[in-house]
């Protein structure tokens, strides 16, 4: 019989990003069959908590298990990079999407340029921008809005 998981029990570890790593860890210990959700709500968490090396060695982790990568858990380890200061390393994690059979939709884009134009990369944004349009996926630009991916 399967193991499974509750998605809502990721919630009350708000804030303590020590707590949810072990309590993921132990997720992972127990048997229990993760799927992609419960590394996307760490990686995301780890992110905003400004962890980014943490969150990318769990990308490596989830990446390396077999799990299908999505656009989503893309976005958000995008972001997480782009509000770190390091959109470089940010627009290699967009190249390799399609290396993981994942090809980038209008938000992924949407992340990415604006991380790029929060950078300062302004070139950098327009030539994106330009290959968007051309790949005739409608763009939706709200820089400086409170809006994430």
């Amino acid at each position: 019989m399967k193991k499974h998981y509750n998605h809502h029990l990721f919630p009350r570890f708000t804030g303590n990003f020590k707590e949810a790593l072990k309590f993921f860890q132990a997720m992972q210990n127990s048997g229990l069959e993760l799927d992609i959700v419960p590394y996307t709500i760490l990686i995301d968490g780890l992110c905003k908590a400004r962890h980014i090396e943490v969150a990318k060695e769990l990308f490596r982790q989830l990446s390396d298990s077999g799990l299908k990568l999505n656009v989503y858990k893309y976005g958000v380890m995008i972001n997480g990079l782009c509000k770190e200061g390091l959109p470089d390393e940010a627009y290699r994690f967009f190249g390799s999407m399609g290396d993981n059979d994942c090809s980038p939709n209008r938000c992924c884009y949407n992340v990415m340029i604006r991380g790029l134009l929060r950078n300062n990369y302004t070139s950098k944004a327009m030539q994106l921008l330009m290959k968007m349009v051309g790949r005739c996926i409608h763009y939706q630009l709200i820089y400086g809005s409170h809006r994430t991916f």
